[in-house]
């Protein structure tokens, strides 16, 4: 029985990892408790709804990029059952529905503020640049992802016209790089034997320096999340130096993802870990909680 040309549309867009796109929302969660800017609450509703056009843009790409590895998804073991791949989603039909998204997604952001398309536009460009290119290039290529999660926080900031943090950039460029560099590490161990599951980039990596690369980013995103919560211009914002309390559950959340990469040899697919994983999942509510009682009740 042939596939539902709806649901194969939708699943071509990969709404799982729309995911991604909650970075967006980091700018307001931080900026609602700083005292010097008075973010009012209802601003979420402009964060969420640039998060929604994130969504469209990535979704965008994401039609591009399965078009253009056309021939490579069809010889990879979970790739070729993408709809493209597999043949339930024309590619004039793919380009076509990438081309509406982006123009939406645009459009939609221009509404919101001229900043904000610019944004989104340079997410795209960058995407595109990596995709026909950069993603054959080792370690350039992580880079590359980063720089999209970068984009992603800097979003959320021009979108309800905030001032957004360095430190804030700095640990989402670090904490994407150790999801980006786990990811590459599972394709080079595990996936190696696979034939057609690795990319063309991935002779170019070595195990040992993958290892290295993950310790080195992973201590470097917990000492940067560290040093911006106790950081006296961080405490003279927020009113409060109990941002601190949430140290550990970003302590926990990079043990536990270290394991499910080293002891259960996952980390191809971060955003289906973040979404099913339950000492993760709880481990994320429970920093949201404690990130939102310290701004909204933390205060001396």
């Amino acid at each position: 029985m042939s596939a539902n040309p709806l649901w194969s549309a939708v699943r071509a867009m990969r709404p799982k990892q729309w995911t991604k796109n909650a970075v967006v929302l980091a700018a307001f969660i931080f900026a609602l408790g700083d005292r010097q800017q008075g973010v009012a609450i209802s601003a979420i509703w402009t964060a969420i709804g640039a998060a929604l056009l994130f969504c469209l843009a990535s979704s965008a790409v994401y039609l591009f990029n399965d078009v253009r590895d056309l021939p490579q998804d069809r010889l990879h073991p979970k790739k070729k059952l993408r709809p493209i791949a597999a043949g339930e989603l024309p590619v004039p039909v793919a380009l076509g529905m990438s081309a509406i998204l982006l123009i939406a997604a645009l459009q939609g952001a221009w509404l919101v503020s001229r900043d904000l398309a610019l944004v989104i536009g340079g997410y795209v460009a960058l995407q595109i640049v990596y995709t026909l290119a950069l993603k054959k290039v080792a370690l350039v290529d992580i880079f590359m992802i980063a720089g999209g999660f970068v984009l992603r926080a800097l979003a959320g900031a021009v979108a309800i016209r905030a001032t957004i943090s360095p430190w804030l950039l700095l640990c989402t460029l670090l904490l994407a790089l150790f999801l980006a560099l786990c990811k590459r590490r599972h394709e080079k161990v595990v996936l190696s034997d696979v034939a057609g599951a690795t990319r063309e980039s991935m002779g170019q990596y070595d195990e040992r320096l993958l290892d290295q690369l993950i310790a080195i980013v992973s201590a470097a995103t917990l000492v940067c999340y560290a040093l911006y919560t106790l950081w006296p211009d961080t405490v003279q914002k927020f009113g409060t130096a109990k941002l601190g309390l949430t140290i550990p559950f970003v302590i926990f959340g990079l043990f536990r993802y270290l394991d499910i990469v080293y002891r259960h040899e996952k980390g191809d697919r971060p955003e289906q870990i973040l979404l099913t994983d339950v000492p993760l999942l709880a481990d994320l509510f429970l920093y949201g909680l404690t990130v939102l009682g310290v701004l909204l009740y933390g205060r001396p």
